[in-house]
């Protein structure tokens, strides 16, 4: 395994790590991953405006400021990190947040709920993008205490934070959550690309919106379980992908098919359930369900390198972001919330 990788845990994974022990009724082991994300949010070693990072070094946490992923590199003699892991994704932050609101759910005197509030603060204060199509951009990447900001605008970030927003106004009924869930959720109507039936992946760096010539599965799949009262014409997005991305009886990340996406055939398997299309989804559930590695996870892919089209971050010089064949906590989790009919975005079981 890559060095980078080797001590890290990443937060979008620990966050649906959390939300299924939930869904299964674990919930002092999701109390301790809702607690790590709230000592991750106190106890930042640089910033404390309410961010959380990609990713923090997986283990014990100490009493100090929660250590981040490295490793020794001996060519440079020096201690090296990863500067996607030490930025912060917007989609990352609403993730810990929605993390944090299934645990309030059950234990509504552990700080939860005012955790994922301070979170979508920061989103609505860090991120805020007023270029047409309003929205949420990508976040902050690279090395403390000078961090880029990332002014793309991605589709899937920005139906996370509907997700926690709404969610927290439904609890709270707060105008501000109101607000923020309404300037996401129109950047998603300003996504769909009506002709094909298709949600973009988002808008390029310059404010752009994204061809509909390289598209991702969970965009497609995530707004239709995300929003309430989603419009019917959303809907074809699923047909799209099941023309476009459906492969080896499951579905891949993006069009060229070069292989199963565990997690997103998950993802997919939920939707239809969701949308009442159980015998899909049982068929989808048998497909991750021959994918099982010995370690009890789910493998990412059922080959050695799956492609995405995406790159990492603004350090990458091509598309980079690849799944490996390898037992993955993401996959794993998302298969637990399809066979439990869990819908991450709402805390509700879709039936």
């Amino acid at each position: 395994m890559p060095a980078p990788l080797r001590s890290s845990a990443f937060t979008y994974d620990n966050a649906l790590a959390a939300i299924a022990l939930v869904a299964c009724g674990e919930i002092s082991r999701a109390r301790r991953i809702g607690d790590a994300l709230l000592r991750a949010l106190a106890r930042d070693r640089t910033f404390s405006d309410g961010r959380v990072r990609n990713a923090y070094r997986a283990g014990p946490i100490g009493a100090g400021p929660l250590d981040l992923p490295g490793w020794w590199d001996a060519k440079q003699n020096l201690w090296a990190e990863d500067p996607y892991q030490d930025g912060t994704a917007t989609g990352n932050v609403a993730w810990a947040a929605l993390a944090l609101l299934t645990v309030d759910a059950v234990a509504p005197e552990g700080g939860y709920r005012a955790g994922a509030r301070r979170m979508l603060a920061w989103i609505s204060d860090q991120t805020t993008d007023r270029r047409d199509p309003e929205g949420y951009s990508g976040g902050v990447d690279g090395f403390d205490p000078s961090q880029a900001r990332l002014t793309w605008k991605s589709t899937e970030h920005n139906l996370d934070v509907h997700a926690v927003a709404a969610w927290l106004h439904r609890l709270d009924g707060r105008p501000e959550e109101a607000r923020i869930a309404g300037i996401a959720r129109g950047f998603l109507g300003a996504a769909f690309a009506r002709a094909p039936g298709v949600f973009r992946l988002g808008t390029t760096p310059e404010g752009q919106l994204q061809p509909t010539t390289h598209i991702a599965l969970d965009t497609q799949l995530w707004p239709l379980i995300g929003v309430t009262a989603a419009p019917e014409d959303w809907r074809r997005a699923l047909g799209f992908a099941e023309t476009h991305l459906a492969t080896r009886e499951g579905f891949d990340f993006n069009e060229d098919r070069d292989g199963l996406w565990v997690e997103g055939t998950a993802q997919a398997a939920l939707t239809f359930r969701a949308l009442g299309r159980r015998s899909e989804a049982e068929r989808l559930l048998s497909t991750i369900g021959r994918h099982v590695s010995p370690s009890g996870f789910l493998f990412a892919t059922d080959v050695d390198r799956l492609t995405t089209g995406i790159a990492i971050g603004p350090a990458s010089t091509g598309a980079d972001f690849y799944y490996f064949r390898r037992p993955h906590l993401g996959a794993t989790a998302w298969g637990v919330l399809a066979a439990t009919g869990w819908n991450p975005f709402t805390g509700r079981r879709v039936e």
